[in-house]
Parts: C-alpha cells; sequence; structure tokens
C-alpha cells in the first residue's frame, strides 16, 4: 500500500509539473527534460507512468473534467452556473488545469494527443445537467439542450482565452458572470432568474465550501449524463 501511495503521489507530481511547463511553453516547445526538471523526479520515474510527450499531454488532458466538479444542487441551472465560476477560479492558480486548458486549444498537438476530448467529454456532462433541468421545468420550452451547451462550451472558452490574453484571467470571474446575464435569460423560465446566484465571486464561495468540508475533485461519472 505504501509503494502504491507514492506511485499515487509521483504521478500527481509528475502531471501538475508537466501541466504548468505545457501552459507556458505550449506542446511544441515543451521537452521531457523541462518537466523533469520541473517535478524533480528521476526520468525512470517519469516513464514508469507515461511512456512519451504524448501520453503525458493525454494524461494532462483527460484531467481537465474532474477539475470542475461542484457539489450537486437541487436548482440545475445553478449547478450549471456554479460549474463555470469554480472551473474559472481553479484556472487562476491551478497548474495541471491551465496546462490541460493550454493543450485543448493547442492545434500544435499530434494526432496522437485528442485535444478535442475535453470540448466533448465536457459537452455531453452538461447535457445531462441541462436535460436535469428541463425535467425539473427550469428551462423554456424552446431550448435545445445540446445547441445551448456546445454554445456555452465554445464561449467560455472564447472569453477565458481573451481574458488571459487581455489581463492574465483577472477578470475572468467578470467575464462569466457577464456571459450569464446574456445567457441565462434566453434559456431559463423568469421565475427563475433571481434565484440562480451568478455574482463574481460565486467560484469562490463554493471553492471555500468545498474546502471547509474537504472535499477533493473528483472525476465526473460520464455516464450518469
Amino acid at each position: 500500500m505504501a509503494r502504491q501511495e507514492r506511485a499515487i503521489r509521483t504521478r500527481k507530481v509528475i502531471l501538475e509539473a508537466a501541466g504548468a511547463v505545457f501552459d507556458e511553453h505550449g506542446y511544441t516547445a515543451t521537452t521531457i527534460a523541462m518537466v523533469l526538471e520541473r517535478a524533480e523526479v528521476t526520468k525512470g520515474a517519469l516513464y514508469f507512468h507515461f511512456s512519451s510527450k504524448e501520453s503525458l499531454a493525454q494524461a494532462v488532458l483527460d484531467e481537465q473534467l474532474s477539475l470542475g466538479a461542484v457539489p450537486p444542487q437541487p436548482c440545475k441551472l445553478q449547478e450549471l452556473v456554479d460549474i463555470t465560476f469554480v472551473f474559472g477560479q481553479r484556472l487562476l492558480t491551478n497548474s495541471l488545469l491551465k496546462g490541460s486548458v493550454r493543450l485543448a486549444v493547442d492545434q500544435c498537438a499530434p494526432p496522437g494527443v485528442d485535444h478535442s476530448g475535453p470540448f466533448r467529454q465536457w459537452a455531453d456532462h452538461l447535457v445531462g445537467i441541462l436535460e436535469r433541468a428541463r425535467d425539473q421545468g427550469e428551462l423554456l420550452p424552446t431550448v435545445q439542450p445540446r445547441q445551448t451547451v456546445e454554445l456555452l462550451v465554445g464561449a467560455f472558452a472564447g472569453i477565458q482565452l481573451m481574458s488571459r490574453a487581455l489581463n492574465d484571467r483577472d477578470d475572468l470571474a467578470e467575464r462569466i458572470s457577464v456571459l450569464w446575464g446574456h445567457l441565462l435569460p434566453s434559456i431559463a423560465l423568469p421565475g427563475m432568474l433571481t434565484g440562480i446566484d451568478r455574482e463574481p465571486d460565486r467560484g469562490v464561495r463554493v471553492l471555500a465550501a468545498l474546502d471547509a468540508a474537504g472535499v477533493e475533485p473528483v472525476a465526473m461519472d460520464l455516464s450518469a449524463s
């Protein structure tokens, strides 16, 4: 068990280091040597977990979904809003998430790295939440969950890139709040709007509640979506 726990910790250290390096340099300029230096592990330790730079990049991408996990909410639109704010808040400090986002939009990644995966996974997961919101009577009857979610995922990707370029993501929470201010009235029943919290500090408050409860991010069950 002790050996297994060490292996898990080592893998986490390597992924966090790789995320930081991919975020700073992009896929093409990143080397295994740079990751080894940042992680302060041996080459053997890295190759025990990852056979190549491609497999390392894929593992960083595959971690993205778990870092948007939030507590379930009775109002599913609130849960959807919370995911975006928590993801945006973690994006300010979490090196692994930063690297995963950089790889997802890095068109220089080779064919062996599926940088489109996070977009599809997020869409599939969020469609499930929006369908439950529909079933609970939270949505306007004209809303088509798949179309709405793909618009949301694309818009979110765009505003976080814009926020990074202009302000190193310092204003990302405000931009997310503005996004929801435009999107919610077009999908939610009017009576729902006043009860949904989309204040810019929403992500900070949700994460504080998670930290107080000692809850760590866990992988989302896509099969339930």
